[in-house]
């Protein structure tokens, strides 16, 4: 709050209290504080590196994808690639020939157990898949109700 000293007509010294706002310490501080929010605004910007697929000119041209592959293990003997029974034993080479790809190995495979076998018995079948080369091995879960 500032006050007014002015002659005007009454005594010596008139003293009046000043209800004008003195904008100029609000402008300071405002123009600090937009220096301050200039300068840290690009350091609070997070980059987020992103793998996008390539754009495809020609959706037409597409190739549909193959339908997956899926093993089923129903108990300890009960192995099924597809709708054919298959072994720990020829579990491997059964799977070569069901993807029918010139590379097996790059192929999702998609594993899926019934809720009643055992632990044993689904990771018997994974350590034969993955000790033949098949990593990309998905797992399919089924809601039991």
């Amino acid at each position: 709050m500032g006050a007014k000293l002015g002659g005007g007509g009454g005594g010596r010294y008139n003293v009046e209290q000043n209800s004008d706002i003195n904008v100029t310490p609000f402008v300071d501080i405002m123009l600090v504080l937009l220096i301050i929010f200039m300068v840290s605004a690009p350091m609070a910007t997070v980059s987020i590196k992103l793998d996008l697929p390539p754009a495809i000119p020609n959706p037409e041209q597409q190739e549909q994808p193959k339908d997956p592959v899926f093993i089923s293990i129903q108990g300890t003997d009960d192995i099924y690639i597809g709708t054919n029974k298959t072994s720990l034993a020829t579990l491997a080479a059964d799977l070569t020939v069901a993807l029918e790809s010139p590379n097996p190995l790059d192929e999702r495979v998609l594993v899926r157990g019934d809720a009643d076998i055992e632990y044993n018995d689904f990771m018997a079948v994974l350590n034969v898949l993955q000790d033949n080369g098949f990593f990309k091995i998905g797992l399919i879960n089924e809601d039991i109700t």
